[in-house]
C-alpha cells in the first residue's frame, strides 16, 4: 500500500526528509505536514494556531483510508493548512508520543486506536480528539471537514473553553499514567493467583481466547496460565492455555499457507482477522507455542512454532546482516481487504487438481460463500474439521488426506506469491528485535534449531553494534529501510528491558561473556535513566535534560504496567533485573525489581488479562531460580540439555558450556561462586549441575535422573511456596 514514487515535479511537504516509512508515505500529500519536533511547536506558537496531530502506522488500514479520503483531498488540505499546524507521528517510531495522546483521546472520547486524531493547543495540550473521521458525515460520525472547521472556530472564539479542556485532559493523563499502589498490597503468590483467576474468568471455553469480539492474543497471560498449570497443577489454567493455542492455530487469524499470525480477529471464533502481521505478536506467540511443546510435547504446537519461524525467516528478516522487520501490511490498496490472503472457490480450483480441491475445500472450509463482507466469495482459510472427518467426508485414507493437504498448501502458496505482496516495513526497532532474539533462542533450544540460534545471535550482535553506545544511550531504532536517513531516537524503557533479556538469553545460548557484560551495562544504564529513586518503579522515558522542556504531553511521566499490546515495561524490567541478579549476585538488581513490583501491588489485580507479565515477574521474584548447567558437548550433552529444558517454568534457566569455561571470569560471578564448588564426576566428560537459589546438588550424568530431580524439586517448591489456588 506504500508508494514513495511520484513525478519529480510534484510538490512535497517536509516529510520527504523523514526516516519513517509511514511518514514518508505522506510526503506527497497537499497537507503541509511536520514531523514531531521543536520546529512544529515553535511555528504553532509563533502563528498562534492549534496543532492537528495524526498518529498512525504503515500497517494500519484505517490510517490509509483517512489519508486517501481526507489528507489527500485538496479542499480539506486547504482548511488544515489555513487553520492548523499539522503534525504526523508514526506510533511505532514514537511509542512515547502515542501512549500519552492515546490516554488523552481516551479521556476525551472514551476510545482510542489508530488513526489517532487529536487537536492540541500550540504548546501541545490536547483539547479535542477521536480516531478515524470519515471525509463526510457517515458511520454515525461527523465528517472531517465539519470537525476541522468547528474545532478551529472553538480555538478562535471559545479559547478559554479549549484551554480549560486541555488542562483537564492533561491532569487526567498525569493521574492515569502515574498510578501506584506502593505500600498498599503484599507481594505473594496469592496475588499471582488472583491475576490468573481474573484471566480465567474471561476465558472463552468454546472458542479459546478471552472475552468476545474483537479477540486479540494475549501471550503474557497465556504464559502465566501455563506457569500456574505447571507449578500449581491447575487444570483450569492448563485447559485455557491448551484450548486457546489449539483454536488460534486452526483459525483464520493464523496464516495456514506461509505461517505466522495476523494481528487480531474481528470475531470471537478467530475466523476473520485484521490481516496485518506484526513482528511482536509473532515473536511472543512463537514463545507460547514453544513453551506448549516444551511442556506437553504436542506435535501441533511444534509445527505451528516451526511455521512461525519459517515465515519470519523467509519474509521478515535481513538474512545477511541480521535483524527482524517490523510489520507486514494487510492490504495492497484501499479497495482491497485481505485479498492477498483469501481465496474464492474458483481461485482455489484454478490451482488444484480434483483430489486436492476436494480435500483442501473440506480442510480449509473453502466454499462458494466465504467469510468476507466486501466480497462474500472470498474465503479465509481456517480449519473446522478433524483429519478423520475430512477423510470420511472425502472417502480417502487419512494418510492420503495428509499428503493432499500438503500438496494443496504448496500450490496455493506458490500461486499467492505471484500476487502483489502487501508492504513490509523493514525498519528494525530495538525492543521488537530484542523480543525476537529471545523468542528465537527459546525456540531454538526447545525445537533444536541451530540456524535460528545462529540468526538470533547475529541479530543481537548487530543490535549492540548499531543501537547501543554504552557511553551514551540505547537507540529506539537499529536501522531504517532502504537507506532512509538515520534519525537517532532515544530508547524507551522497553528498548532497554527487552535488550537486557536478549543479552541474558544470548549468554545462555552461547556462553559468550560479551552478552553478559552488555546486559550488566544496560541494566545499570536503565536504572540510572528510568528508575524513580523516590517514588519507585520505572518511567517509560528518560527524564529530559536540564534546561529542556518536553514537547506537548511528553511532560506527563508514565510508569507502564499494562500489557498492551507488548509486555509492559515495568514488569519486563523487573524480570530482567531478577534474572541478572541470579547471575551477577548484585543485590541492587533484586532490590530495584522488588521495589518496582511493590509499587503496583495494591492495584495490579484489577488489570487481570493485561497483567500477565506482572504475574510472571512476581513468580520470578518469589520462587527461587532453577539454574541447570550442562557441561560438555556432543550427543550426551544434548540429551541432558533436552531433559533439562522439558516442562516450562518461568524461574528455570538452562545453559550448556564447555568445561574450559568453568573458571573465574569464564562464567558470571554468582554462578561461578556456586558452580566452582561442585566437583565434577569422576570419569565423565559430560554432566549437569542443578542449583536452586544458592544451593547446588551433586553433579548428575544420567538424563532420567536429571528429569526426576527437576520434577521433584518443582513439586517441593510448590508445596513450600504454594499459592492459595484459583
Amino acid at each position: 500500500m506504500l508508494d514513495d514514487t511520484s513525478p519529480s515535479t510534484e510538490l512535497k511537504n517536509s516529510l520527504q526528509h523523514a526516516s519513517s516509512s509511514y511518514l514518508r508515505s505522506a510526503q506527497h500529500q497537499p497537507v503541509q505536514w511536520h514531523a514531531w519536533g521543536q520546529e512544529a511547536f515553535d511555528r504553532a506558537q509563533a502563528e498562534n494556531k492549534p496543532i492537528l496531530l495524526d498518529i498512525g502506522a504503515v500497517w494500519c488500514h484505517w490510517c490509509h483510508v483517512m489519508d486517501r479520503e481526507s489528507y489527500e483531498d485538496s479542499e480539506l488540505a486547504t482548511i488544515i493548512n489555513e487553520h492548523y499546524i499539522a503534525v504526523k507521528v508514526d506510533r511505532d517510531e514514537r511509542p512515547d508520543v502515542d501512549a500519552r495522546y492515546q490516554a488523552a483521546v481516551s479521556a476525551i472520547s472514551g476510545q482510542g486506536g489508530w488513526p489517532l486524531t487529536a487537536f492540541l493547543t500550540p504548546d501541545g495540550r490536547p483539547y479535542f480528539g477521536g480516531t478515524y473521521f470519515p471525509r463526510d458525515d457517515r458511520y454515525g460520525r461527523p465528517g472531517f471537514g465539519r470537525v476541522l472547521l468547528t474545532i478551529a472556530q472553538v480555538w478562535k472564539d471559545r479559547r478559554d473553553e479549549a484551554l480549560e479542556s486541555a488542562s483537564s485532559v492533561m491532569a487526567a493523563i498525569e493521574h492515569n499514567e502515574s498510578f501506584s499502589g506502593r505500600g498498599t498490597g503484599q507481594l505473594t503468590l496469592a496475588l499471582v493467583d488472583k491475576i490468573a483467576g481474573s484471566v480465567l474468568a474471561k476465558f472463552d471455553s468454546r472458542n479459546g481466547g478471552f472475552g468476545s469480539q474483537p479477540k486479540f492474543p494475549h501471550p503474557a497471560a497465556l504464559d502465566l496460565l501455563l506457569e500456574i498449570a505447571m507449578s500449581r497443577d491447575n487444570e483450569d489454567a492448563r485447559q485455557a492455555f491448551l484450548v486457546t493455542l489449539e483454536k488460534m492455530a486452526k483459525g483464520g487469524v493464523y496464516d495456514h499457507l506461509a505461517g505466522g499470525f495476523h494481528r487480531y480477529s474481528v470475531d470471537e471464533r478467530w475466523v476473520v482477522p485484521h490481516f496485518e502481521k506484526m513482528l511482536y505478536d509473532n515473536t511472543e506467540l512463537l514463545r507460547n507455542y514453544a513453551h506448549g511443546f516444551q511442556s506437553f510435547v504436542r506435535e501441533d504446537f511444534r509445527q505451528t512454532a516451526l511455521e512461525i519461524v519459517g515465515w519470519l525467516d523467509s519474509t521478515m528478516t535481513d538474512r545477511e546482516r541480521g535483524g527482524f522487520y517490523a510489520s507486514q501490511d494487510a492490504d495492497i490498496d484501499l479497495d482491497d481487504d485481505g485479498d492477498y490472503f483469501t481465496w474464492t472457490l474458483d481461485e482455489a480450483r484454478a490451482q488444484l487438481d480434483a483430489d486436492e480441491l476436494a480435500v483442501a475445500a473440506a480442510w480449509f472450509d473453502i466454499g462458494e460463500l466465504g467469510d468476507m463482507h466486501h466480497n462474500p466469495a472470498k474465503n479465509v482459510l481456517h480449519i473446522k474439521l478433524t483429519l478423520e472427518q475430512v477423510a470420511k467426508q472425502t472417502g480417502k485414507a487419512e494418510a492420503e488426506v495428509t499428503k493432499l493437504i500438503a500438496s494443496a498448501k504448496a500450490k496455493l502458496l506458490a500461486a499467492r506469491k505471484l500476487r502483489p505482496t502487501p508492504f513490509i516495513d523493514r525498519t528494525l526497532y530495538t525492543a521488537w528485535n530484542a523480543m525476537a532474539v529471545t523468542a528465537y533462542l527459546e525456540a531454538a533450544r526447545v525445537l533444536r534449531l541451530d540456524a535460528a540460534r545462529d540468526f538470533a545471535l547475529l541479530t543481537l550482535r548487530r543490535l549492540l553494534a548499531e543501537a547501543w553506545d554504552e557511553n551514551t544511550e540505547l537507540a529506539h531504532v537499529i536501522a531504517y529501510p532502504d537507506g532512509a536517513p538515520a534519525e537517532r531516537i532515544a530508547g524507551t524503557l522497553d528498548d532497554y528491558a527487552f535488550t537486557i533479556h536478549a543479552c541474558i538469553d544470548g549468554w545462555f545460548a552461547s556462553g559468550r561473556m560479551e552478552f553478559y557484560h552488555a546486559a550488566v551495562k544496560l541494566a545499570d544504564a536503565m536504572i540510572e535513566r528510568f528508575y524513580d529513586q523516590t517514588g519507585g518503579a520505572f518511567y517509560d522515558a528518560a527524564e529530559p535534560e536540564k534546561g529542556t522542556v518536553p514537547l506537548g504531553a511528553l511532560s506527563a511521566r508514565r510508569k507502564p504496567l499494562q500489557d498492551s499490546p507488548t509486555p509492559a515495561g515495568n514488569p519486563t524490567a523487573a524480570s530482567a533485573l531478577l534474572r541478572l541478579e541470579s547471575l551477577s549476585g548484585k543485590e541492587q538488581y533484586r532490590d530495584v525489581a522488588e521495589d518496582t513490583l511493590s509499587s503496583f501491588a495494591g492495584i495490579v489485580e484489577h488489570f487481570g488479562l493485561y497483567a500477565g507479565s506482572y504475574g510472571l515477574a512476581l513468580e520470578r521474584l518469589l520462587l527461587d531460580p532453577f539454574e541447570v548447567v550442562v557441561v560438555g558437548s556432543g550427543s550426551e550433552a544434548a540429551l541432558l540439555e533436552a531433559m533439562a529444558v522439558a516442562r516450562y517454568a518461568v524461574n528455570k534457566t538452562v545453559t550448556r558450556i564447555g568445561p574450559w569455561r568453568l573458571t573465574p571470569g569464564g562464567i558470571p560471578d554468582a554462578l561461578a561462586e556456586m558452580l566452582l564448588n561442585v566437583p565434577a564426576p569422576e570419569n565423565a566428560s559430560v554432566w549437569a549441575m542443578v542449583c536452586r537459589g544458592r544451593t547446588c546438588l551433586p553433579s548428575i550424568t544420567d538424563p532420567e535422573e536429571l528429569l526426576k530431580v527437576l520434577s521433584e524439586d518443582r513439586i517441593r517448591e510448590t508445596r513450600l511456596e504454594g499459592g492459595t489456588g484459583i
